[in-house]
C-alpha cells in the first residue's frame, strides 16, 4: 500500500493553513519573513542535508537549475504570495490561494520552453478555460474592482505573479531531481534561497527589520518553518514520488478548499456566487490540465517547489 497520496494531502492543508500565520507577521516586510522562514528551515534541515551531501554530489547544470530554482520559488514567488496575503483587507484570503491553481499552465509552459515537452492541443485549450475562470474568481461577476486605488487588482497581481513565479520552478525543480533525493534538493534549495533573500533584504532597504523582529514573531516564523515551509516542501515531494499525477491533482484539491473554509470559519468572509462557480471551473480545468503533464516523480502544482 502507498502512503503517496496521504503524504500530498497533509502537505495540501498545510499549505491551506499557511495564510493564519503569515498574516499574523503583517508588521514584517515580506521580504523579512521570506529571509527569516528560509534561514530557520535551512537550520532545521541542515543536519539531514550534511548527510544526503555524503551520499550524493550535485553537477553543474544542477547548481545552476537550483539557483534558479531558489530565486523564482524560493524569494521572488515566496515574497509575492506573502505581500497578497498581507494584503486581504482589499483581496479575500480564498481568492489568493485559489490563484494560486494556475501554477500548472506556467509549469507546462516552462517545461516546453526548457525541457523541450511540446504541450498538445488540449493543454491550450484547458488552459485557456483556467485563465478565464481565473480571472472571475478574482474579480466577482468578471467587473475588476478599482476602489482603494486600485489596491484590489494590485493584491490579485502579486497572487498572480507568485503562481508564474512557483509554476515557472517546476520544470527545473523536476530537472534536478531526476538523480537525486528529496532531501537533498530541499535542503540544497533552503541554502541558496538564505544568501539570496538577503541580497533582496539589503536591495529593498529592509535591514533594519531583521533586528525588529520579536520572540513573538521568532516563534511564528519557526512554526511557519516546521509545519507550511520547509516540512510541508519535504512531505509533499516525499508522496509525489510514489504517487501519478492525476491522482496528486485531485488530493491537491485540499490546498484551496481548506482556504476557502478558512476564509469562512476563521474570518467570516464569502464570495460571489459568481466566484465559486468560476473556482469550481478553474478546479476542474486545472486538474485536466494536470492529467496532461508528463512529470513522473518531481513536479509539482503547488506550494513553494
Amino acid at each position: 500500500m502507498s502512503y503517496g497520496p496521504f503524504f500530498i494531502f497533509i502537505a495540501a492543508i498545510l499549505w491551506g493553513l499557511d495564510g493564519i500565520l503569515r498574516r499574523s507577521l503583517y508588521s514584517l516586510p515580506p521580504i523579512t519573513i521570506v529571509f527569516f522562514e528560509h534561514l530557520i528551515g535551512l537550520i532545521i534541515i541542515s543536519p539531514f542535508l550534511f548527510r544526503a551531501w555524503k551520499k550524493e554530489a550535485l553537477e553543474a547544470k544542477e547548481w545552476y537549475a537550483l539557483g534558479v530554482v531558489a530565486l523564482l520559488s524560493g524569494v521572488l514567488g515566496t515574497l509575492f504570495f506573502t505581500t497578497a496575503l498581507l494584503k486581504v483587507n482589499f483581496i479575500p484570503f480564498s481568492v489568493v490561494f485559489l490563484i494560486q491553481k494556475l501554477q500548472p499552465i506556467f509549469a507546462i509552459a516552462m517545461a516546453w520552453a526548457v525541457l523541450k515537452e511540446v504541450p498538445s492541443t488540449r493543454y491550450w485549450l484547458w488552459a485557456l478555460l483556467a485563465l478565464v475562470a481565473g480571472y472571475f474568481v478574482t474579480f466577482p461577476m468578471g467587473v475588476v474592482n478599482f476602489a482603494a486605488g486600485g489596491a484590489y487588482v494590485t493584491a490579485a497581481l502579486f497572487a498572480l505573479a507568485a503562481a508564474i513565479a512557483w509554476g515557472s520552478s517546476t520544470a527545473l525543480s523536476r530537472f534536478a531531481l531526476l538523480n537525486h533525493s528529496n532531501t537533498l534538493i530541499t535542503g540544497v534549495r533552503f541554502l541558496l534561497t538564505v544568501p539570496i533573500a538577503f541580497i533582496f533584504v539589503f536591495a529593498m532597504g529592509a535591514l533594519p527589520s531583521l533586528s525588529a523582529v520579536t520572540g513573538a514573531q521568532y516563534a511564528t516564523l519557526a512554526l511557519i518553518a516546521v509545519s507550511t515551509g520547509m516540512l510541508a516542501l519535504w512531505i509533499y515531494y516525499r508522496g509525489l514520488r510514489t504517487t501519478p499525477v492525476r491522482i496528486s491533482a485531485i488530493v491537491e484539491l485540499a490546498f484551496p478548499m481548506t482556504a476557502v473554509l478558512i476564509d469562512y470559519l476563521l474570518y467570516g468572509v464569502t464570495l460571489n456566487w459568481s466566484q465559486y462557480l468560476a473556482a469550481l471551473v478553474l478546479l476542474f480545468a486545472m486538474y485536466n490540465v494536470s492529467k496532461l503533464q508528463r512529470f513522473e516523480s518531481a513536479a509539482g502544482s503547488n506550494g513553494a517547489i
